[in-house]
């Protein structure tokens, strides 16, 4: 019989990145077919993004798609650490670190994909 193991962080967030990676796929998919396919990337100006970004559906798919990915980019980049440094209190620093710059250029996308685009200021 197996036993059950109680969750820590790092299972937490292993079981995070599997599920976030199914829904990620798709979103990065689907972003890199309309933009490159159906509206082609010499077609995308500010006044493209600025409709786009009008759209509260579109800011809420970029955002999730800025989330995942680059909290996958960032746990990648932890685990790259985690077999250079060997040193635990290193790792904790450089973990939290890691954590606070990836909070804080989430809220910059964040904020960012909420003011939308403004055509008028780039003329």
């Amino acid at each position: 019989m197996a036993t059950k193991i109680k969750p820590n962080f790092e299972t937490t967030a292993w079981r995070f990145m599997r599920y976030s990676g199914i829904l990620l796929i798709p979103l990065a998919w689907f972003h890199v077919y309309l933009q490159d396919v159906i509206v082609g990337v010499h077609a995308i100006d500010i006044d493209y993004v600025a409709v786009r970004l009008a759209d509260t559906g579109w800011v809420i798919y970029n955002f999730l798609l800025l989330g995942f990915a680059f909290a996958h980019g960032m746990y990648g980049l932890r685990q790259v650490m985690y077999d250079l440094v060997h040193k635990e209190s290193t790792r904790r620093i450089l973990s939290i670190l890691m954590l606070i710059f990836w909070l804080v250029v989430t809220a910059i996308g964040a904020t960012a994909l909420a003011m939308g685009a403004r055509p008028e200021l780039v003329q």
